[in-house]
């Protein structure tokens, strides 16, 4: 049996078409995603998969040089769109595609609002294609210090935590949103670029310029992506029975100086791998810069950031980030204390197992008033819960990386050495590559020791206002 198709008027088709090719149902996908500390950072409406960035830059005589760039992100909407915003501080756009189509954009203060072509569908895989050139930033973090892209003695060094990475790259600045990375960056001669990953190649290009290839394969949070353009001693090995590779990379200044805490770099990371599990990642290093060319280091994915050469607490920390951090990231910036935390605390265990004082000699000697020799600083580790920073000035603060510590110490006098290493261990395989927040981390630790109480550590050691009780 067969039926005859009604007939449906030219004009009313026409409207039907006109409506569903608009995507009427659509919305635009929104700034921000509500961080309770960085509310714009971030955007809804779409997942990132992978960025693929090519920049070029030719540092300046005096201050930041200028950025060439040309940034395409793979992204999935999570809902229809008509429009969607991108993170991008400072710099000039000149052109943003999407699907390879022209798209409508503009700028308020971070904020790149794009408009495609054609409307975006829900669960669809789209690219979009920003180009940009200028000179990028450097921000004041609100606790005084500097992130973003600073000006170094030969270069230039890309740190982004919280929100930097925004002044080379337009991207969904949060680290809810991970992606895998592409990032090639064509130098002058003589220079070379440093960044995450694996370099996959090296190749003289006119004018005079190198370009350097980096592949990311394991999904990144924006604030750990780096670049570092510079003169730099590079040295390449490979670590244990599985051969990791490690990819180091030192200001010649600084070489001498770094040679005998990087030496340890192996032997941190077989330590490392036995205590927290196996290593996230394919390949490992660091990247020491001058001294002067940065105020701090961060566990930037794959080899960490140093200003100078690092004592070996430091390298055991930002290693330790690699699992507690990078791996397993923070689902806001309120969990914070799941990066300090522990990886304070791998520098508690590195002591404890290097002829150093045990886990329980730091902890008493925080908690008595008397581990740091100005007392105020004894006394700045109960200004807040670990869990509860009182603001995004204090986010890496003290009582984040102290009494962060201080908590899983009390996790391992309850439970044993056995299950918390079982705990430690589950936690990075568990949320392997992906995000987490302090309500998934004590849940899990309820789940691993079911018969242990843990109330009490939760209301007065993690959330709790001031110096709880302890016997």
């Amino acid at each position: 049996m067969s039926r005859s198709a009604p007939v449906v008027p030219t004009a009313l088709l026409a409207l039907v078409l006109a409506a569903c090719s608009a995507g009427v149902n659509g919305t635009p996908g929104g700034s921000g995603v509500h961080d309770p500390y960085f509310p714009k950072a971030g955007n809804g409406g779409y997942d990132v998969t992978h960025y693929d960035l090519k920049l070029a830059y030719i540092p300046g005589d005096d201050s930041a040089g200028h950025l060439t760039g040309t940034a395409t992100l793979t992204a999935r909407a999570t809902k229809d769109l008509t429009a969607f915003d991108l993170d991008l501080k400072g710099l000039d756009v000149e052109d943003v595609t999407v699907e390879g189509k022209r798209a409508r954009w503009n700028r308020a203060g971070q904020e790149l609002t794009i408009r495609p072509h054609d409307d975006l569908t829900d669960t669809e895989t789209f690219r979009v294609t920003v180009r940009y050139s200028g000179t990028p930033q450097t921000l004041t973090d609100a606790d005084g210090s500097h992130e973003g892209w600073l000006s170094t003695a030969d270069g230039a060094l890309a740190l982004g935590e919280p929100v930097g990475s925004m002044t080379w790259f337009p991207s969904n600045n949060h680290p809810s949103d991970k992606a895998t990375y592409d990032i090639e960056v064509t130098v002058p001669k003589g220079l070379q670029a440093v960044s995450n990953g694996e370099l996959t190649s090296e190749t003289a290009t006119t004018g005079g310029r190198t370009t350097y290839s980096w592949h990311t394969a394991e999904p990144m949070a924006t604030y750990l992506a780096t670049v570092a353009v510079g003169h730099y001693d590079i040295t390449r090995y490979t670590i244990g029975k599985n051969r990791l590779p490690a990819y180091v990379a030192v200001d010649p200044t600084e070489a001498k100086a770094s040679r005998k805490v990087l030496a340890k770099l192996p032997e941190i990371m077989e330590w490392e791998e036995y205590n927290f599990g196996p290593y996230p990642f394919s390949s490992t290093g660091a990247i020491v810069d001058r001294g002067e060319d940065a105020e701090y280091a961060l566990e930037t994915q794959n080899r960490p950031v140093f200003p100078g050469a690092p004592d070996t607490e430091t390298l055991v920390h930002e290693l330790a980030h690699q699992w507690y951090g990078d791996s397993v990231t923070p689902k806001t910036w309120r969990d914070m204390w799941l990066n300090e935390g522990f990886a304070t605390y791998a520098e508690w265990l590195w002591d404890e197992d290097h002829g150093g004082d045990t886990a329980q000699q730091t902890f008493d000697a925080l908690y008595k008033g008397d581990y740091y020799d100005d007392p105020a600083d004894n006394k700045a580790i109960w200004a807040f819960p670990p869990a509860r920073p009182s603001s995004a000035a204090h986010i890496s603060d003290s009582p984040v990386y102290d009494r962060g510590a201080m908590v899983l110490h009390k996790i391992r006098e309850t439970v044993g050495d056995d299950t918390f290493y079982d705990i430690i261990q589950g936690w990075a395989a568990t949320h392997r590559h992906g995000n987490a927040d302090t309500a998934d981390f004590t849940a899990y630790v309820e789940k691993k020791a079911p018969d242990k109480d843990f109330e009490e550590i939760w209301k007065d050691w993690l959330y709790g206002d001031g110096r709880p009780e302890h016997p």
